[in-house]
């Protein structure tokens, strides 16, 4: 029969005399344990949470609407009346 000794013996791994920093730490005030459970999951959740793609902004010599406009209105101060300048 194998003698697997203390666990906290001569031959254990260094990792385990260290100490793990703390994740979360109280700099002020007594919150319940409830309030802490809350923190940490709100704080898991969001580090869990994949990183939106933000939309790629379209120019506006490339707008969809453009194509669908009216003509441009013609005589003095057409181009005010285009709409994109206005």
């Amino acid at each position: 029969m194998l003698d697997r000794g203390d666990p906290s013996g001569p031959h254990s791994s260094q990792s385990d005399h260290r100490q793990a920093a703390p994740l979360l730490r109280v700099v002020r005030g007594e919150p319940s344990a409830e309030e802490l459970a809350a923190l940490t999951v709100v704080i898991a959740a969001m580090s869990q949470r994949r990183s939106r793609r933000r939309p790629v902004p379209v120019g506006a010599w490339a707008s969809f609407a453009d194509g669908h406009r009216r003509p441009g209105e013609q005589g003095p101060g057409g181009w005010r009346a285009a709409g994109r300048f206005a």
